[in-house]
C-alpha cells in the first residue's frame, strides 16, 4: 500500500522537525532552496567569524522517508493539493506543512551600508575590510546579541546601538539594567527611545535588527487565511482554519513569539498530528508554555531571563558565564533534538 504524501515547505527549526516526525506515517517531500539546515540562533556568531553554522540535511534525513527538493515554492494550489517550485516541478500532497519562517523587515532607504542577520556571511566579509563604526538598529534579543558579539569578537570596530524603545522590551527591569551595564563595559554606545532610518545614521556599517516579518506571501496568494499579524491562522492543533489539509507552524503561523523555542515544539506537534490525521485519529492541541529567554552577551557572558507561562518576565535571572553556558547547551540541544528524531 502506498504511503500518503506530505509536502513540507521550509527546512528551518519547525519545518525540519515536522518532516522528521511526519515521516513515521508518510513519504515526505521537504522543499527548501539549500541542502543544509542553518542554525539561525547562531547567525550573530557567523558575522563575528564563526566558520560555519550549518548541518547537511542529509545528516538528518538518511534514515527517514524524507526526500529533499532543492528549490523554492512559487505557488500553492489548495484545491488540487499541489505545490509548484521554481525548477518547473509540481508536487502533490495529502497534507501540506507551511513552515517558511520569517525575515528581518527591510530598512527604509537602504543605501548599501545595511546588513541583516540573514546576510551574516556578507557582513563578516565587510568587517574584514577594515575598522570603522558600526550601528545596530533594534534593541530586542537579536540586536543585543549582535552588538555584544561584535563588540567582543571584532574589537577594531566601534559599536553603537540605537533602539526605538527601551532595550530588551521582553526583559524585566533588573535584566535590562544588567544588559545596559554589560554593554557599557564593552564600550557600546547605547541610544534608547529614538526611531531612525539608515539616512539618520552616520556609520560605516548598519546592522538592521528592528523587527521581523512572517513569510506568508505564498500562503496569502493561495487564499490561505491569515490572522491579524499576517501569519497563517491556525487552530490549536496547528491546522489552517481555512484549509484543513494544511498545517502551518513556526514564525509564519499562529500567535506564539517568533523563536526556535516555540518553533521546535510546533514542528513536533504538527508532524505528530499529521501522523494521527492520516490514520483517521483525532489530532491533539499544542501544549506549550514559555520558560525563559536565553541570550549571549559575547562568548563569555549571557543572560537567562526566567518567564511566566504567558511570556511575561519574572524578576529572577541568571547572568555571567553560567548563563552563557545555559545558552550554549540550549542551542546545542535544539540540533540534538532533531538528530534524536532522525534516528
Amino acid at each position: 500500500m502506498t504511503k500518503p504524501s506530505v509536502v513540507v515547505l521550509g527546512a528551518g527549526y519547525s519545518g525540519l522537525m515536522a518532516a522528521l516526525r511526519a515521516a513515521d506515517q508518510a513519504n515526505v517531500t521537504l522543499i527548501a532552496p539549500t541542502a543544509s539546515f542553518s542554525e539561525r540562533v547562531r547567525w550573530h556568531e557567523l558575522a563575528a567569524g564563526r566558520p560555519d553554522v550549518t548541518h547537511p540535511l542529509a545528516s538528518f534525513t538518511t534514515k527517514k522517508p524524507v526526500r529533499h527538493v532543492a528549490a523554492r515554492a512559487t505557488a500553492i494550489d489548495p484545491d488540487r493539493r499541489e505545490v509548484r517550485t521554481d525548477d518547473g516541478q509540481t508536487h502533490t500532497y495529502d497534507r501540506l506543512v507551511y513552515a517558511l519562517g520569517s525575515r528581518t523587515r527591510a530598512a527604509e532607504a537602504d543605501d548599501g551600508r545595511v546588513f541583516t542577520t540573514e546576510k551574516a556571511g556578507y557582513l563578516r566579509k565587510r568587517l574584514d575590510d577594515g575598522p570603522g563604526e558600526l550601528t545596530v538598529v533594534g534593541g530586542g534579543e537579536t540586536g543585543i546579541e549582535v552588538a555584544t558579539e561584535l563588540a567582543t569578537q571584532v574589537p577594531d570596530w566601534r559599536v553603537r546601538m540605537v533602539t526605538g524603545g527601551e532595550i530588551g522590551p521582553r526583559l524585566s527591569g533588573k535584566s535590562r539594567d544588567y544588559v545596559r551595564s554589560t554593554m557599557a563595559g564593552m564600550g557600546i554606545d547605547l541610544v534608547e527611545g529614538v526611531k531612525v532610518t539608515p539616512a539618520d545614521i552616520d556609520s560605516d556599517v548598519i546592522v538592521w535588527a528592528a523587527s521581523m516579518a512572517p513569510n506568508t506571501e505564498l500562503a496569502a496568494s493561495a487564499g490561505i487565511r491569515l490572522n491579524a499579524a499576517d501569519r497563517v491562522d491556525v487552530d490549536d492543533t496547528l491546522r489552517s482554519t481555512s484549509h484543513p489539509d494544511v498545517y502551518a507552524i513556526g514564525d509564519s503561523a499562529g500567535n506564539l513569539r517568533m523563536c526556535c523555542a516555540a518553533a521546535i515544539p510546533q514542528g513536533w506537534r504538527a508532524g505528530k498530528n499529521i501522523a494521527l490525521d492520516l490514520r483517521g485519529k483525532q489530532a491533539k492541541p499544542l501544549w506549550f508554555r514559555y520558560a525563559g529567554v536565553c541570550m549571549s552577551l559575547g562568548r563569555d557572558n549571557g543572560l537567562f531571563q526566567l518567564l511566566h507561562a504567558d511570556d511575561a518576565p519574572k524578576e529572577r535571572m541568571v547572568t555571567g558565564r553560567t548563563a552563557a553556558y545555559i545558552k550554549e547547551r540550549v542551542v546545542r540541544g535544539t540540533v540534538a533534538s532533531m538528530r534524536f528524531m532522525a534516528r
